[in-house]
Formats: C-alpha cells, sequence, structure tokens
C-alpha cells in the first residue's frame, strides 16, 4: 500500500486512512489505486468483516487533487472509478468516519459507503459547479437517492456546503458525535456489525443496495434468491443453536 492511505485490520475491522493531512487528504492517482487494493483485500479476506474509512488529521477529504488534475492525472481506476471507490463499493459494509470536510470528491467517497459517521462541526457539499466541473463521481445519482431530489439539486447547483447537524436532519449521515471522535463512533458500530454472521451482514446489504431497482412485482422472489441460501447456511443453524443454548455464535461463513 501507499504511504498516503494506511491499512489496518483489527478484530475483523479493517481501517483504511487517507494520509495526506497536509493536502487536505485529497485524492490523487496513487491513493486511488490504495483504496482500490484495500477494498479487494476487504471482500477477499473471510477474515475481515466489514472496514472503516476515515482521512488522517483534521479533515475527511477535500476531494480530488487539483494540482495533479491540471497536470492530467485521473485519479480513477478501471472498473472501481474516482478513488478506487466510488463506481463499485464493496460487497462487505464500509462506514465513512468523518472530520472536518468531506466536499465534492471526498463527499462521493463518503456517500459510496454504507454508513456514515460524522464530527458535529464536519462540512459537507460538492462545489465542483464553482470550478466549472460537475460531480461526476456519484454526487449527481447517489445524493438524489440519498436525499430528497430538490435539496441535491440546490447542493448541486449552488455548490454550498452543508453541515453535519443539516445532513444528520436529512438522513445522509448516521450519528454526529463530539468533534475528534467520529471514528471511535464508527469502531463502535464496525464491532456491532462484526458480531453478526457475516453472510447475513453482506446479503441484508445487498438486498437494500439491489432492491432499489426492482420492479414491485418482483422484489420478494428476487430477494428470495439472495437470502435464500442463508437461511439453509451453517451459520443459520449456528445461530439459532447459539441463541437456544444462550452463548455467543461461532461463525463459520458458510
Amino acid at each position: 500500500m501507499s504511504a498516503e492511505v494506511l491499512v489496518t485490520v483489527d478484530d475483523g475491522i479493517m481501517t483504511v486512512t487517507i494520509n495526506r493531512p497536509e493536502a487536505r487528504n485529497a485524492i490523487n492517482l496513487r491513493v486511488a489505486e490504495a483504496i482500490a487494493g484495500a477494498m479487494e483485500q476487504l471482500d477477499g479476506d473471510s477474515t475481515i468483516r466489514l472496514g472503516i474509512l476515515t482521512g488522517a488529521g483534521s479533515t475527511f477529504s477535500s476531494g480530488m487533487d487539483l494540482k495533479a488534475f491540471v497536470t492530467g492525472e485521473r485519479p480513477y481506476v478501471r472498473g472501481k472509478g474516482f478513488g478506487g471507490l466510488c463506481e463499485a463499493p464493496p460487497a462487505k459494509p464500509l462506514i465513512a468516519a468523518v472530520e472536518g470536510y468531506a466536499l465534492a470528491g471526498g463527499f462521493e467517497l463518503a456517500i459510496a459507503c454504507d454508513l456514515i459517521v460524522a464530527a458535529q462541526d464536519a462540512k459537507f457539499g460538492i462545489p465542483e459547479a464553482k470550478r466549472g466541473l460537475v460531480a461526476g463521481a456519484g454526487g449527481l445519482l447517489r445524493l438524489p437517492r440519498q436525499i430528497s431530489p430538490r435539496v441535491a439539486m440546490e447542493l448541486a447547483l449552488t455548490g454550498e456546503f452543508i453541515s453535519a447537524e443539516r445532513a444528520f436532519e436529512l438522513g445522509l449521515i448516521n450519528r454526529v458525535v463530539q468533534s475528534g471522535s467520529a471514528y471511535d463512533e464508527a469502531r463502535g458500530i464496525a464491532k456491532a456489525i462484526a458480531a453478526n454472521g457475516p453472510l447475513a451482514v453482506v446479503g441484508s446489504k445487498r438486498v437494500i443496495v439491489e432492491s432499489r431497482d426492482w420492479p414491485a412485482h418482483e422484489m420478494f422472489l428476487r430477494q428470495s434468491e439472495l437470502i435464500g441460501p442463508i437461511f439453509n447456511s451453517q451459520d443459520a443453524v449456528e445461530g439459532a443453536k447459539a441463541f437456544a443454548e444462550k452463548r455467543a455464535p461461532v461463525w463459520h461463513g458458510r
């Protein structure tokens, strides 16, 4: 991994830290490639249950590295998109822990995650239009699905920022915490998720993500195709036994 991205794994939780605080954790190609590699490791290692994406210092990410952009560099990874993540998030859950600013591509990285925990003084926005650009890494696509399309339109066209409190009111983020504690809160959520059945967690995420586009008359059939194997899994039996025996389950991922 690049020194500009730090990856650690502890208790089944991967932490991916964008480590360019001197550049407000702006995303360049090296960062994008390193994040893409981390996401492949996350999905490919059965001992890792989920991940947390965060930024070093007091900023999550200010977005694309514009200094690199003007030289012709594009922080995209084939098949993964901006930041090595935005076009193809991992199958396993990913939590964004946001301190400070999550702007432009940094905001798009955050909303590509499944959950967002933010410090109370965090700011969010897609100010690309102010620079003659557009939020093409998911801001224009995901945001109208996660909040009111009219509010998403306002954010895209004005380029103005919103506070963590406003983002919470809009249902865009899960929790608002004291400044400096976003990662700790995200890790607490991650531990709760990691304690659950891995097949159930991944299957639940898949249904929620994919069902947005399912026709109403097909949704239960399509869900059944995805969750049927989970109900017939060894883990399902283990979960029931553990409950009856009043003990913690021992998951096998099968």
